[in-house]
């Protein structure tokens, strides 16, 4: 048989896919010339917990919900210790969150450092059509050099003392309590963590000016950046202070439309007024969409309820920085991506960035601050009000927590929308987008793979922290097959009889 003859095949799977953390798969179904016809996100893992907090003690849940994630635990854990504040109807003193805040931005750094870096960066630094081999952490620092790759991981290493010195562990902390904090910090605390935050700014100019030299200056990367492969229209979603600048730790939710428009501006407890979930048969993820606006599908423009989250949502939906560097990097970014709101998804990566500064030079201004050795961190609760929510704007967008008690403070409900599930309808259109972009005429090649994956990578997706809910039966289907590949026997259980109408035939 002659190559021209060999079947070619109508389904290509890329999985495990690569570079995030959690478990998912793209399927891409092409038609009789070769093109996409349709490609799907399909995240295969599934958590349960929402349920099984249930029956728990209210303030167990900061230790417990930082479980769910070891890559944003602590996102998990403050947005945890609001909602117990609420829950028992106490205001932390303001010492404490300040405390807070100092701990939090030490997340966002080490937590945008590892997505920059060693995630979406070797995309950009290394080359999108590099050896798989070199797409990584190693082929970066090969690529920068040693020294310049110590000064990463120096500075990864320094947020993550700060999280340990403050949150009891670095991975896992236990610091957040019921109306504040478990531990004030030393004087010679606070000065170790103003040195190591004056060194994360420094940092900061040289992971912007690195973007500036290796991206900014390519112009095939511009192209790919501002371009129509990784471009929608959407709705988006952040945490504004009360002069609408980006803040992680308090603040309003402003929406803003595609044209920059303020389409809402709500309190994090009203969250249920704006936002519902939309269920599809194929994933195990939610689909949040603006409940003003309705569900319309997965397609992006105005009369779509799909709203994105993240740090370039932060950004757009904000007036500015709330710090001076941090204010004349988004200034730049805007200037050269033609304005605001910007569409472009791959700009989520040059956001992060902007974010890295920021997140610097407010972990150095609040480790400044006279009240942050304060021994005033926690006011004890006195009651228990039985409801409560917390949100935080985690490295992935905003996430929130919302519990319910009974009259002794045990969990009986739980609802958590993570900013991954948020952003699971923009992540399934940008994939489709991009894979009908590249993929023409049955050409593929693991270059073109690649750049499929950058569409999901740029939004830093958390799988682990998105699949939380448990259904009654968990829909199972096992293949066995030969050493030939064949299949042998299907076993499956609890699926929908019509899964997706997807074909997998090949033709000649």
């Amino acid at each position: 048989m002659t190559q021209a003859q060999q079947p070619k095949a109508r389904k290509i799977t890329i999985e495990p896919i690569t570079r995030l953390e959690g478990e998912a798969k793209i399927d891409i179904f092409l038609d009789d010339e070769g093109n996409v016809d349709n490609a799907y996100f399909q995240v295969v893992e599934l958590r349960g917990f929402e349920r099984f907090c249930q029956g728990r003690p209210a303030e167990e849940m900061p230790r417990i919900t930082t479980r769910i994630c070891g890559v944003c635990p602590a996102a998990h854990h403050m947005a945890s210790s609001k909602a117990v504040d609420a829950v028992f109807g106490v205001d932390p003193p303001e010492p404490a969150k300040k405390l807070r805040e100092l701990f939090y931005c030490a997340h966002m750094v080490y937590d945008h450092i590892a997505h920059f870096f060693a995630l979406a960066g070797p995309d950009f630094i290394v080359g999108p059509d590099a050896d798989p081999a070199k797409r990584n952490i190693l082929g970066l620092v090969e690529k920068v050099g040693q020294e310049a790759g110590g000064e990463v991981f120096k500075h990864w290493g320094y947020s993550r003392k700060i999280l340990e010195m403050i949150g009891g562990k670095a991975t896992h902390p236990v610091c957040g309590l019921p109306g504040g904090m478990s531990k004030p910090i030393t004087e010679e605390e606070r000065k170790e963590i103003e040195d190591m935050a004056k060194s994360c700014v420094e940092f900061s100019k040289f992971s912007l000016k690195l973007l500036d030299d290796v991206v900014l200056k390519n112009k095939d990367y511009m192209d790919l950046i501002t371009g129509d492969i990784y471009y929608h229209e959407t709705y988006y979603m952040g945490m504004v202070d009360q002069n609408n600048k980006v803040n992680f730790y308090e603040g309003d939710i402003k929406v803003v439309d595609q044209k920059g428009k303020e389409y809402a501006k709500f309190k994090p407890k009203d969250y249920l007024n704006y936002i519902e979930e939309h269920v599809e048969p194929w994933s195990y993820l939610k689909f949040p969409y603006l409940k003003g606006v309705g569900w319309k599908g997965l397609v992006d423009g105005k009369d779509s309820g799909i709203y994105r989250v993240n740090c370039l949502a932060r950004l757009n939906v904000a007036d500015g920085m709330a710090t001076p560097l941090a204010q004349e990097a988004y200034e730049k970014m805007y200037d050269v991506l033609g304005g605001k709101p910007s569409h472009a998804t791959l700009a989520f990566n040059w956001a992060r960035v902007v974010e890295i500064m920021y997140a610097s030079e407010r972990l150095l201004e609040l480790a400044m601050d006279e009240d942050i050795t304060s021994q005033n961190i926690r006011a004890i609760p006195q009651g228990i009000v039985g409801e409560g929510v917390g949100c935080i704007e985690a490295p992935r967008g905003t996430l929130f927590h919302h519990y319910w008690t009974d009259e002794e403070g045990i969990i009986k409900k739980v609802n958590l929308i993570v900013a991954t599930t948020q952003n699971n309808g923009p992540m399934c259109m940008s994939i489709k987008k991009a894979a009908q972009s590249l993929i023409k005429n049955w050409k593929v090649d693991q270059g073109l793979l690649n750049m499929v994956e950058m569409a999901f990578r740029a939004y830093d997706p958390c799988l682990a922290c998105a699949t939380h809910t448990l259904p009654g039966q968990m829909p199972l289907e096992v293949i066995i097959r030969d050493a030939k590949g064949n299949e042998v026997r299907r076993l499956s259980r609890h699926l929908y009889p019509k899964p997706l109408g997807i074909r997998v035939d090949v033709v000649p």
